[in-house]
């Protein structure tokens, strides 16, 4: 672990040159993420060559945003590394919700945003564990790929360890990630793969370095490839969005879904910010997001970054907004998506659904295939995580409800398929019949992948319970 010292880049520019450039920054992102998923899309050896060194310039390359006027530089929380005994942090500039700076992953720290731009510096897969529980990173294609990352820098700091200590700490720390959201598809289905790779070298092989550079290319090969899939997402749906040519095309949305919960870009959000980046006229409606407020916190703070206008409303005033005919549109991301279509999403979407369903307007759900889940039947069967009480019977440091009151605090919902218009993943916009499209979508991912590895094609049964071996651990863009 560090020393939990704070490390402080060079003097920000002024607040309006900062946001100038996050902008450009911004939208030239956009525009390059399209471009790239694009021209990779079915050409799986062209990815096969070029994911290690994209992986590298995305993890890597230094930051180059700094923050606005908004945010306030972190304080370093002293020699004792990170709150609650996890690591350390230290003042950031904004880029992407986490990067690779030596053999440490760093992390863009969530719960201070918007008022403080603060990194967390994870030097092992424990440290990334905790990162994961304490929600210092989120968002389903986010955590996946942190764990991915936690498991690389496991295997990196055991290169020198025997043979039998490295299998006890790699198994124990997959386990460790793995727990830190014992729902989440997107880690569990991230750590089988980078498992796989790792006895594909040979789980008691002498060779540490082996085994940690295999892992670290693993690892690269997952976020570039959820990259990838981001950008396509955001080029498939942006063709999906409805034209009023008048005025802006207005978007109801819920949660947070950009860059943060995204890893480097994202899904829902990412496609307005590729919208934004084609110059379409939008304007934003983003609920707040009760109870840890990710759309005013973040949701609004990426899009002030990006330059896309939008307005902040209390969750329940959504239906007024619908009944007013004041949307065009409703669009969010899903945290897990069922063989029959249903989805988990952040709690709050089902209701979103029926208003949308009611009143006649499309509702577009942005899922990579990664949160495909072909072994679970129906939404009956998905699990819901209940998060601690405390986040919903304060905000932040202050108490909004009477010592002892007891609280459910679910962190998702279950829309079924049956009001979704549109689901968007990196295989194509599929729609009703949910099932078939869905398992097409994921059988030529697998297809594809096994092309490019070699490995056998894996699918699971329809039907069953349980997390799906058929789901990618990444965004594979190798379809079309």
């Amino acid at each position: 672990m560090s020393d939990g010292t704070e490390r402080t880049p060079d003097s920000p520019a002024s607040a309006e040159g900062a946001d100038l450039g996050r902008r450009r920054f911004f939208r030239q992102f956009a525009s390059e993420l399209i471009q790239t998923a694009a021209t990779v899309a079915g050409a799986a050896s062209a990815l096969q060559r070029s994911s290690a060194e994209a992986a590298s310039a995305i993890l890597e390359s230094t930051g180059v945003n700094e923050p606005g006027a908004g945010a306030t530089p972190g304080r370093g929380v002293g020699p004792g590394g990170g709150p609650d005994g996890g690591p350390s942090v230290r003042r950031s500039v904004f880029r992407t919700a986490f990067r690779f700076e030596e053999d440490a992953l760093v992390l863009l720290d969530q719960r201070r945003l918007p008022d403080e731009l603060v990194e967390v510096e994870c030097r092992t897969a424990a440290e990334v564990a905790h990162a994961i529980r304490e929600r210092v990173i989120r968002g389903a294609p986010a955590i996946g790929q942190g764990a991915a990352l936690g498991l690389a820098l496991a295997a990196h700091r055991m290169r020198q360890a025997r043979a039998y200590a490295r299998r006890a700490t790699l198994r124990g720390s997959a386990n460790a990630l793995i727990n830190a959201r014992p729902t989440s598809i997107t880690i569990r289905a991230a750590v089988d793969r980078m498992l796989a790779r790792y006895e594909a070298v040979g789980d008691l092989t002498d060779d540490g370095a082996a085994v940690a550079d295999a892992l670290r290319a693993e690892a690269d090969a997952i976020v570039f490839e959820a990259t990838t899939a981001h950008g396509r997402i955001a080029e498939l749906g942006l063709a999906e969005l409805p034209g009023p040519e008048e005025r802006p095309l207005r978007i109801l949305t819920l949660g947070n879904s950009g860059v943060l919960g995204g890893g480097q870009y994202g899904t829902a959000l990412g496609i307005v910010l590729a919208a934004a980046a084609a110059g379409r006229e939008l304007e934003l409606r983003v609920c707040e997001t009760r109870p840890l407020l990710q759309g005013a916190r973040l949701t609004t703070w990426e899009l002030a970054n990006a330059g896309v206008a939008h307005t902040l409303i209390a969750d329940a005033a959504a239906g007024a907004l619908v009944a007013r005919g004041e949307i065009d549109l409703v669009l969010v991301a899903a945290d897990r998506v069922a063989a029959n279509g249903d989805i988990a999403a952040i709690v709050g979407t089902y209701p979103l659904a029926l208003l949308a369903a009611r009143h006649g307007l499309p509702f577009l759900v942005a899922a990579p295939l990664c949160t495909v889940d072909l072994a679970t039947a129906d939404g009956r069967a998905l699990p819901i995580e209940e998060r601690p009480a405390h986040e919903l019977l304060r905000i932040g440091a202050t108490p909004i409800a009477p010592a002892g009151t007891r609280a459910a605090n679910p962190l998702a919902d279950i829309t079924p398929g049956e009001l979704i218009s549109a689901i968007v993943t990196e295989a194509g916009v599929l729609r009703a019949p949910f099932e078939p499209a869905l398992r097409a979508a994921v059988e030529a991912a697998e297809a594809a992948r096994a092309r490019r590895t070699g490995e056998p094609i894996v699918l699971a049964p329809s039907g069953t319970e349980g997390s799906s071996p058929g789901a990618p651990s990444a965004g594979d863009p190798g379809i079309s």
